[in-house]
Protein backbone atom coordinates (compact mmCIF):
# COMPACT_ATOMS: atom_id res chain seq x y z
CA UNK A 1 0.00 0.00 0.00
CA UNK A 2 1.22 3.52 -0.72
CA UNK A 3 -0.02 7.04 -0.21
CA UNK A 4 -0.25 9.52 -3.05
CA UNK A 5 0.24 13.01 -1.65
CA UNK A 6 -1.95 15.59 -3.41
CA UNK A 7 -2.25 19.31 -3.13
CA UNK A 8 -5.48 20.43 -1.46
CA UNK A 9 -8.38 20.88 -3.83
CA UNK A 10 -9.73 24.41 -4.13
CA UNK A 11 -11.95 25.06 -1.17
CA UNK A 12 -10.38 22.32 1.00
CA UNK A 13 -8.67 23.90 3.98
CA UNK A 14 -5.39 22.77 5.65
CA UNK A 15 -7.23 21.07 8.53
CA UNK A 16 -9.13 18.75 6.19
CA UNK A 17 -5.96 18.00 4.24
CA UNK A 18 -4.11 17.13 7.48
CA UNK A 19 -6.98 14.80 8.42
CA UNK A 20 -6.56 12.91 5.15
CA UNK A 21 -2.85 12.51 5.76
CA UNK A 22 -3.50 11.34 9.33
CA UNK A 23 -5.92 8.68 8.06
CA UNK A 24 -3.42 7.49 5.46
CA UNK A 25 -0.61 7.34 8.04
CA UNK A 26 -2.84 5.39 10.41
CA UNK A 27 -3.80 2.89 7.71
CA UNK A 28 -0.14 2.43 6.69
CA UNK A 29 1.10 1.82 10.25
CA UNK A 30 2.01 -1.72 11.35
CA UNK A 31 -1.03 -3.27 13.06
CA UNK A 32 -0.43 -3.78 16.80
CA UNK A 33 -1.12 -7.51 16.50
CA UNK A 34 1.62 -7.84 13.88
CA UNK A 35 4.06 -6.06 16.19
CA UNK A 36 3.26 -8.50 19.01
CA UNK A 37 3.58 -11.50 16.66
CA UNK A 38 6.93 -10.40 15.23
CA UNK A 39 8.32 -9.68 18.71
CA UNK A 40 7.31 -13.17 19.79
CA UNK A 41 8.93 -14.77 16.74
CA UNK A 42 12.18 -12.80 17.12
CA UNK A 43 12.50 -13.96 20.71
CA UNK A 44 11.54 -17.53 19.82
CA UNK A 45 14.14 -17.66 17.05
CA UNK A 46 16.91 -16.40 19.35
CA UNK A 47 15.99 -18.92 22.03
CA UNK A 48 15.92 -21.75 19.48
CA UNK A 49 19.30 -20.67 18.11
CA UNK A 50 20.81 -20.83 21.59
CA UNK A 51 19.27 -24.20 22.37
CA UNK A 52 20.57 -25.90 19.21
CA UNK A 53 23.97 -24.15 19.50
CA UNK A 54 23.65 -22.29 16.19
CA UNK A 55 25.62 -19.13 16.98
CA UNK A 56 28.46 -21.00 18.66
CA UNK A 57 28.67 -23.43 15.74
CA UNK A 58 29.24 -20.44 13.44
CA UNK A 59 31.82 -18.80 15.71
CA UNK A 60 34.59 -20.26 13.55
CA UNK A 61 33.23 -18.78 10.32
CA UNK A 62 30.68 -19.28 7.56
CA UNK A 63 29.32 -22.76 6.86
CA UNK A 64 27.24 -24.36 4.13
CA UNK A 65 23.69 -25.15 5.32
CA UNK A 66 24.01 -28.92 4.83
CA UNK A 67 27.27 -29.10 6.81
CA UNK A 68 25.85 -26.84 9.51
CA UNK A 69 22.66 -28.90 9.80
CA UNK A 70 24.75 -32.07 10.12
CA UNK A 71 26.94 -30.52 12.79
CA UNK A 72 23.92 -29.36 14.82
CA UNK A 73 21.98 -32.59 14.20
CA UNK A 74 18.94 -30.70 12.91
CA UNK A 75 16.97 -30.86 9.68
CA UNK A 76 18.20 -28.70 6.82
CA UNK A 77 14.61 -27.53 6.22
CA UNK A 78 14.20 -26.45 9.86
CA UNK A 79 17.59 -24.75 9.90
CA UNK A 80 16.73 -22.90 6.68
CA UNK A 81 13.48 -21.52 8.07
CA UNK A 82 15.17 -20.44 11.31
CA UNK A 83 18.04 -18.84 9.40
CA UNK A 84 15.62 -16.94 7.14
CA UNK A 85 14.22 -15.10 10.13
CA UNK A 86 17.59 -14.57 11.83
CA UNK A 87 18.96 -13.05 8.63
CA UNK A 88 16.03 -10.63 8.55
CA UNK A 89 16.55 -9.69 12.23
CA UNK A 90 20.25 -9.02 11.62
CA UNK A 91 21.62 -11.92 13.68
CA UNK A 92 22.88 -14.00 10.73
CA UNK A 93 24.11 -13.11 7.27
CA UNK A 94 24.56 -15.01 4.01
CA UNK A 95 27.52 -15.16 1.65
CA UNK A 96 26.16 -16.98 -1.34
CA UNK A 97 24.40 -19.93 0.26
CA UNK A 98 26.67 -20.10 3.32
CA UNK A 99 25.56 -18.81 6.72
CA UNK A 100 27.55 -16.82 9.28
CA UNK A 101 27.13 -14.68 12.38
CA UNK A 102 26.91 -10.92 12.11
CA UNK A 103 29.56 -9.00 14.10
CA UNK A 104 27.00 -8.18 16.81
CA UNK A 105 26.01 -11.84 17.19
CA UNK A 106 29.66 -12.86 17.33
CA UNK A 107 30.26 -10.25 20.02
CA UNK A 108 27.31 -11.03 22.29
CA UNK A 109 26.28 -14.66 21.71
CA UNK A 110 29.48 -16.69 21.20
CA UNK A 111 32.44 -17.67 23.34
CA UNK A 112 34.73 -15.70 21.03
CA UNK A 113 33.00 -12.39 21.69
CA UNK A 114 33.43 -9.69 24.29
CA UNK A 115 30.74 -11.23 26.51
CA UNK A 116 28.79 -14.42 25.80
CA UNK A 117 25.18 -13.69 26.70
CA UNK A 118 23.91 -17.01 25.33
CA UNK A 119 22.95 -17.96 28.88
CA UNK A 120 20.66 -14.93 28.85
CA UNK A 121 18.80 -16.36 25.88
CA UNK A 122 18.41 -19.63 27.76
CA UNK A 123 17.13 -17.78 30.81
CA UNK A 124 14.66 -15.90 28.62
CA UNK A 125 13.00 -19.24 27.87
CA UNK A 126 12.65 -19.87 31.62
CA UNK A 127 11.39 -16.34 32.19
CA UNK A 128 8.85 -16.79 29.41
CA UNK A 129 7.37 -19.72 31.32
CA UNK A 130 7.26 -17.68 34.51
CA UNK A 131 5.64 -14.78 32.66
CA UNK A 132 2.69 -17.01 31.77
CA UNK A 133 1.62 -16.22 35.35
CA UNK A 134 1.60 -12.47 34.65
CA UNK A 135 -2.22 -12.13 34.56
CA UNK A 136 -2.51 -13.80 37.98
CA UNK A 137 0.34 -11.68 39.34
CA UNK A 138 -1.39 -8.52 38.09
CA UNK A 139 -4.61 -9.56 39.85
CA UNK A 140 -2.73 -10.29 43.08
CA UNK A 141 -0.15 -7.51 42.84
CA UNK A 142 2.38 -10.14 43.91
CA UNK A 143 4.10 -13.28 42.58
CA UNK A 144 2.26 -16.56 42.32
CA UNK A 145 5.53 -18.18 43.45
CA UNK A 146 8.79 -16.50 44.45
CA UNK A 147 11.71 -17.03 42.10
CA UNK A 148 13.86 -18.29 44.97
CA UNK A 149 11.26 -20.96 45.84
CA UNK A 150 11.23 -22.05 42.20
CA UNK A 151 15.00 -22.47 42.33
CA UNK A 152 14.82 -24.51 45.51
CA UNK A 153 12.30 -26.81 43.84
CA UNK A 154 14.28 -26.96 40.58
CA UNK A 155 18.08 -26.66 41.15
CA UNK A 156 18.69 -26.64 37.38
CA UNK A 157 16.68 -23.42 37.15
CA UNK A 158 18.95 -21.81 39.74
CA UNK A 159 22.05 -22.88 37.83
CA UNK A 160 20.71 -21.43 34.57
CA UNK A 161 19.92 -18.14 36.31
CA UNK A 162 23.40 -18.09 37.85
CA UNK A 163 24.98 -18.61 34.41
CA UNK A 164 23.01 -15.65 33.09
CA UNK A 165 24.07 -13.51 36.06
CA UNK A 166 27.66 -14.62 35.42
CA UNK A 167 27.47 -13.28 31.86
CA UNK A 168 26.08 -9.97 33.10
CA UNK A 169 28.81 -9.83 35.74
CA UNK A 170 31.47 -10.22 33.05
CA UNK A 171 29.83 -7.34 31.21
CA UNK A 172 29.82 -5.18 34.37
CA UNK A 173 33.34 -6.06 35.57
CA UNK A 174 35.29 -3.49 33.47
CA UNK A 175 33.14 -0.70 34.93
CA UNK A 176 33.58 -2.09 38.43
CA UNK A 177 37.37 -2.25 38.12
CA UNK A 178 37.47 1.26 36.64
CA UNK A 179 35.36 2.85 39.38
CA UNK A 180 36.45 0.96 42.50
CA UNK A 181 39.79 2.24 43.76
CA UNK A 182 40.94 0.35 46.85
CA UNK A 183 43.86 1.36 49.10
CA UNK A 184 47.04 -0.69 48.91
CA UNK A 185 46.42 -2.18 52.36
CA UNK A 186 42.85 -3.38 51.60
CA UNK A 187 42.77 -7.00 52.71
CA UNK A 188 39.16 -8.23 53.08
CA UNK A 189 36.23 -8.17 50.65
CA UNK A 190 32.65 -9.31 51.28
CA UNK A 191 30.52 -10.12 48.23
CA UNK A 192 26.85 -10.22 49.24
CA UNK A 193 24.74 -12.16 46.75
CA UNK A 194 27.87 -12.86 44.69
CA UNK A 195 26.67 -16.23 43.33
CA UNK A 196 28.99 -16.76 40.31
CA UNK A 197 32.07 -15.25 41.98
CA UNK A 198 33.10 -13.16 38.96
CA UNK A 199 33.24 -9.85 40.83
CA UNK A 200 35.22 -11.27 43.74
CA UNK A 201 37.74 -13.04 41.49
CA UNK A 202 38.17 -9.94 39.31
CA UNK A 203 38.95 -7.71 42.29
CA UNK A 204 41.20 -10.33 43.87
CA UNK A 205 43.10 -10.52 40.58
CA UNK A 206 43.53 -6.74 40.50
CA UNK A 207 44.48 -6.55 44.21
CA UNK A 208 46.81 -9.50 45.04
CA UNK A 209 46.60 -8.83 48.80
CA UNK A 210 42.80 -9.15 48.83
CA UNK A 211 40.87 -12.12 50.28
CA UNK A 212 37.13 -12.49 49.78
CA UNK A 213 34.03 -14.12 51.26
CA UNK A 214 30.99 -14.75 49.04
CA UNK A 215 27.61 -15.17 50.75
CA UNK A 216 24.53 -16.21 48.79
CA UNK A 217 21.68 -18.71 48.82
CA UNK A 218 22.69 -22.34 48.40
CA UNK A 219 20.72 -22.57 45.15
CA UNK A 220 22.93 -19.81 43.66
CA UNK A 221 26.25 -21.35 44.74
CA UNK A 222 26.02 -24.88 43.36
CA UNK A 223 29.04 -24.62 41.06
CA UNK A 224 30.73 -21.48 42.44
CA UNK A 225 33.49 -23.21 44.41
CA UNK A 226 34.40 -25.38 41.43
CA UNK A 227 34.58 -22.30 39.22
CA UNK A 228 36.68 -20.37 41.71
CA UNK A 229 39.10 -23.28 42.09
CA UNK A 230 39.39 -23.55 38.30
CA UNK A 231 40.38 -19.87 38.14
CA UNK A 232 43.07 -20.43 40.78
CA UNK A 233 41.52 -18.44 43.63
CA UNK A 234 40.45 -21.27 45.93
CA UNK A 235 42.96 -20.20 48.60
CA UNK A 236 41.77 -16.56 48.64
CA UNK A 237 38.01 -16.78 48.15
CA UNK A 238 35.66 -18.70 50.44
CA UNK A 239 32.00 -19.45 49.75
CA UNK A 240 29.31 -19.46 52.44
CA UNK A 241 25.72 -20.56 51.68
CA UNK A 242 23.38 -18.35 53.71
CA UNK A 243 20.63 -15.78 53.52
CA UNK A 244 22.38 -12.38 53.48
CA UNK A 245 19.45 -10.90 55.42
CA UNK A 246 20.61 -12.82 58.50
CA UNK A 247 23.56 -10.37 58.68
CA UNK A 248 25.89 -13.13 59.91
CA UNK A 249 28.86 -12.04 57.81
CA UNK A 250 31.82 -11.67 60.12
CA UNK A 251 33.59 -8.33 60.24
CA UNK A 252 36.55 -6.06 59.58
CA UNK A 253 35.98 -5.69 55.84
CA UNK A 254 37.60 -3.08 53.60
CA UNK A 255 34.99 -3.32 50.85
CA UNK A 256 31.51 -4.84 50.53
CA UNK A 257 29.89 -5.58 47.18
CA UNK A 258 26.10 -5.33 46.89
CA UNK A 259 25.64 -5.73 43.17
CA UNK A 260 22.19 -6.18 41.58
CA UNK A 261 20.75 -7.15 44.96
CA UNK A 262 18.84 -4.14 46.31
CA UNK A 263 15.92 -4.54 43.89
CA UNK A 264 15.40 -8.12 45.09
CA UNK A 265 14.71 -7.02 48.70
CA UNK A 266 12.25 -4.75 50.44
CA UNK A 267 13.16 -1.29 51.71
CA UNK A 268 13.38 -2.30 55.37
CA UNK A 269 15.62 -5.26 54.46
CA UNK A 270 17.99 -3.03 52.48
CA UNK A 271 18.04 -0.53 55.35
CA UNK A 272 19.03 -3.23 57.82
CA UNK A 273 21.74 -4.57 55.50
CA UNK A 274 23.19 -1.09 54.94
CA UNK A 275 23.32 -0.45 58.68
CA UNK A 276 25.06 -3.76 59.32
CA UNK A 277 27.41 -3.17 56.41
CA UNK A 278 28.45 0.13 58.01
CA UNK A 279 29.12 -1.64 61.29
CA UNK A 280 31.39 -4.34 59.78
CA UNK A 281 33.39 -2.01 57.52
CA UNK A 282 36.71 -0.65 58.69
CA UNK A 283 37.02 3.17 58.84
CA UNK A 284 37.16 4.44 55.27
CA UNK A 285 35.78 1.17 53.93
CA UNK A 286 33.46 1.16 50.91
CA UNK A 287 30.05 -0.27 50.12
CA UNK A 288 29.66 -0.75 46.35
CA UNK A 289 26.07 -0.94 45.08
CA UNK A 290 24.88 -1.68 41.58
CA UNK A 291 21.21 -1.23 40.74
CA UNK A 292 18.68 0.51 38.50
CA UNK A 293 17.56 3.80 40.14
CA UNK A 294 14.47 5.17 38.46
CA UNK A 295 16.01 8.62 37.88
CA UNK A 296 18.68 7.24 35.55
CA UNK A 297 17.01 4.14 34.07
CA UNK A 298 15.36 4.47 30.61
CA UNK A 299 11.59 4.48 31.02
CA UNK A 300 10.80 1.49 28.79
CA UNK A 301 13.40 -0.74 30.42
CA UNK A 302 12.41 0.49 33.87
CA UNK A 303 8.75 -0.33 33.28
CA UNK A 304 9.56 -3.79 31.91
CA UNK A 305 11.93 -4.47 34.80
CA UNK A 306 9.36 -3.35 37.34
CA UNK A 307 6.78 -5.72 35.90
CA UNK A 308 9.31 -8.56 35.92
CA UNK A 309 10.11 -7.97 39.58
CA UNK A 310 6.42 -8.03 40.49
CA UNK A 311 6.07 -11.47 38.88
CA UNK A 312 9.34 -12.98 40.12
CA UNK A 313 10.16 -11.47 43.51
CA UNK A 314 7.38 -9.09 44.54
CA UNK A 315 9.91 -6.30 45.05
CA UNK A 316 10.81 -3.12 43.12
CA UNK A 317 13.68 -0.93 42.04
CA UNK A 318 14.36 2.08 44.27
CA UNK A 319 15.02 5.66 43.34
CA UNK A 320 18.47 7.10 43.91
CA UNK A 321 16.92 9.45 46.46
CA UNK A 322 15.59 6.45 48.42
CA UNK A 323 18.95 4.66 48.33
CA UNK A 324 20.78 7.84 49.34
CA UNK A 325 18.40 8.26 52.28
CA UNK A 326 18.95 4.65 53.41
CA UNK A 327 22.73 5.04 53.18
CA UNK A 328 22.87 8.30 55.11
CA UNK A 329 20.63 6.84 57.82
CA UNK A 330 23.02 3.88 57.99
CA UNK A 331 25.89 6.26 58.73
CA UNK A 332 27.75 6.48 55.42
CA UNK A 333 29.42 9.86 55.01
CA UNK A 334 30.30 10.05 51.30
CA UNK A 335 28.08 8.80 48.47
CA UNK A 336 28.94 8.95 44.76
CA UNK A 337 26.80 7.92 41.78
CA UNK A 338 28.12 6.68 38.42
CA UNK A 339 25.57 6.12 35.64
CA UNK A 340 26.88 3.46 33.26
CA UNK A 341 26.64 3.48 29.48
CA UNK A 342 24.29 2.49 28.06
CA UNK A 343 21.97 3.53 30.91
CA UNK A 344 20.18 0.15 30.74
CA UNK A 345 23.37 -1.26 32.24
CA UNK A 346 22.49 0.40 35.52
CA UNK A 347 24.22 2.66 38.03
CA UNK A 348 27.09 2.08 40.46
CA UNK A 349 26.81 3.82 43.82
CA UNK A 350 29.87 4.03 46.10
CA UNK A 351 29.27 4.78 49.78
CA UNK A 352 32.18 5.31 52.15
CA UNK A 353 32.16 4.60 55.88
Amino acid sequence: MYERVMEPEPGIGPARCDLRRHRADTMAATPPMMEAYLSMMRASALIAAERIGLFEALAGGFMAPDALAHRLDVSEIGLGRLADLLVETGHLERRGTSLGNTPATMRWFTSRGEVDFSAGLGWTADAWTIMSELPDAVRRGAPVQLLWDRMDADPALGMRFSRYMRAFAEHLTPDLLRLVDLPANAARLLDLGGSHGIHATSLCQQYPQLHSVIIDLESALRDTETSIDAMGFGDRISVRPADIRACDWGGEYDVILYLSVAHNLYAHENQRIFRHARSVLRPGGKLIIHDYPRETTPALFGAAFGLTLMVETGTRAFTYAELWDMLTKAGFSTIARHVLLPAEKGTIIIAQA
